[in-house]
Formats: structure tokens, C-alpha cells, sequence
């Protein structure tokens, strides 16, 4: 099963715990990302989170990033597709670098977009529909148990 985390999702177990839902949220990217190092899910990274990471000013964020991103079993460039398909979900109100990574999703064919992004969560779930999943680190935790 193939995973998808924006950055925001990626960097949660960073964040300072000073909410119950960040340290909710925080644990259960790790526990995603346990999956992911195991092989029980497989991680999808793409152009648009490595663009992401180095805008970060932060060195132990920046680190920290890359070597999620090196768990990595797909890697999306920033092709024409990636690139269309973005511009179409600007249009629908995407920030641009929300719409790339989602549409690097889209290209990857993930089950599960993950982010921490209430805005991004809810314009995704009401513009992707059926062609993958978006959920919060707490949903797909709870979904993945649901299987297991």
C-alpha cells in the first residue's frame, strides 16, 4: 500500500507538543513511519517535498526530513502531468505547492495522501473523491488498525 505524507505530516514529530492532537498526530506519523521502514507500507516522496524541505531555514528539520524521504520506495519528478494536473487543482482553490503535492500523489497512484493541513485535508476531500484517500496521520492510523 502505497503512502503519501506532505510535509507538514512529515515535520509533525517535530513540533513543539504543547496540544493533544500534535502529540496525537506526532506518534502516529512515527507509528506510519515504522510501516514504512518495515515494508509494511511504502512511502512515496516526489520534487515537490524535496523543493519543500530545502525551503526550510532549519538544519535539524531539513535532516530530519531527508532521511524520512530516503525511506522512500517511489520518487514523483515534476513532470508535464504533475505539472497540469496541479494548475487544474489551483484552480479549484489549491494553494500551489498544496496542488503539486497532491497531484504528485495522484501521479504515484497512493491509497492514503496524509497531511496535518485542516484546509488541505478538507479542499482535498471535496476536489480528489475517490482517486485516493485523504486522511490525517489519526485517520489512517485507525484505518490501518481496522485492517490489521
Amino acid at each position: 500500500m502505497k503512502v503519501y505524507l506532505d510535509m507538514c505530516a512529515i515535520q509533525r514529530p517535530l513540533d513543539t507538543p504543547d496540544q493533544i492532537r500534535i502529540v496525537l498526530e506526532a506518534e502516529a506519523v512515527l507509528g506510519i513511519l515504522l510501516l514504512c521502514e518495515t515494508g509494511q507500507l511504502a512511502l512515496v516522496s516526489s520534487d515537490a517535498l524535496r523543493y519543500e524541505l530545502e525551503q526550510n531555514p532549519l538544519p535539524a528539520r531539513k535532516e530530519y526530513a531527508r532521511a524520512v524521504l530516503r525511506l522512500a520506495h517511489t520518487h514523483i519528478p515534476l513532470s508535464e502531468e504533475v505539472r497540469e494536473r496541479a494548475s487544474q487543482l489551483t484552480e479549484l482553490g489549491f494553494k500551489p505547492l498544496d496542488a503539486l503535492h497532491v497531484a504528485s500523489a495522484e501521479a504515484a497512484q497512493v491509497q492514503y495522501f496524509c497531511t496535518c493541513d485542516d484546509r488541505l485535508l478538507r479542499k482535498a476531500r471535496e476536489a480528489i473523491g475517490w482517486r485516493m484517500k485523504v486522511v490525517s496521520p489519526i485517520e489512517m492510523v485507525q484505518e490501518l488498525e481496522a485492517w490489521s
